[in-house]
């Protein structure tokens, strides 16, 4: 009494083992729940799972046709044996065999059920835990931090409360803001805002070219700042979504 270790009596209960190890508890659930045997169905045990007998000739003789009858399954004659005409739901999940099942499944040689360890419990460091805590696994952790961060960076902008999840979403959003008030300007312009400003004036300047002499060193040169007004307004447009598609006129 008193010892971390009495939580674990309740868990002594029935058909229990214990597994020791310093591994990886997810490896050692892989290799527990992978070793497992068919098992038959047995008079009176409760189905852990829906039995589904498929059609198909059985191997039964015709003699045996009775035996079919009284499960309420359609079967007819094929080449001297008895064939069922369609798949049958024999037994359902959490029903407890019957003496005809059984016995159908075992004419049929048909293992339905398996055994083998099921994990249960894990204990670790004086702390009892459910199983389900190994598929927790980095990537669900990651996805729900990052769950986490777009939730905090929604709230942030909506309060118009800067954090360091929202700072870089009001930064771009304060960008575009400034973008558009330069592009109307003629007294006035920065640097990132040039290649806008120059796309407003004349577009087909950016146009891909063909043609002669010349051409080839041109249109590299349009290509390229057609990817840098590209570039710079998905950037732009990735902190405008987390305003929930505001256009930055409010700055």
């Amino acid at each position: 009494p008193g010892s971390p270790v009495e939580q674990l009596e309740e868990q002594c209960r029935g058909n229990v083992g214990f597994v020791f190890t310093n591994g990886d508890l997810g490896e050692v659930r892989q290799v527990l729940e992978s070793n497992v045997r068919p098992a038959p169905a047995r008079v009176g045990a409760v189905a852990p799972c829906d039995v589904i007998v498929p059609k198909g000739p059985t191997g039964c003789d015709p003699g045996q046709t009775a035996f079919f009858q009284t499960l309420q399954i359609a079967t007819k004659i094929t080449k001297g044996q008895i064939e069922m005409t369609n798949d049958t739901h024999l037994i359902t999940k959490g029903e407890r065999v019957t003496a005809s099942e059984a016995a159908l499944l075992q004419k049929l040689n048909i293992e339905p059920f398996t055994y083998g360890m099921v994990l249960r419990s894990v204990y670790d460091n004086g702390s009892l835990f459910d199983a389900k805590v190994l598929d927790i696994t980095d990537e669900v952790l990651a996805a729900k931090f990052i769950a986490a961060l777009n939730t905090i960076s929604k709230l942030s902008l909506a309060l118009n409360h800067p954090t360091e999840a929202s700072v870089t979403h009001s930064i771009a959003n304060a960008f575009k803001a400034c973008v558009a008030v330069t592009v109307e300007l003629d007294s006035y312009t920065f640097s990132q805002a040039d290649v806008y400003k120059k796309y407003l004036a004349d577009p087909s300047a950016f146009a891909g070219s063909g043609g002669g002499g010349g051409g080839d060193a041109g249109g590299a040169a349009e290509e390229a700042a057609v990817e840098e007004v590209e570039e710079e307004e998905a950037d732009v447009g990735g902190g405008i979504d987390m305003f929930g598609g505001g256009d930055g006129g409010d700055y």
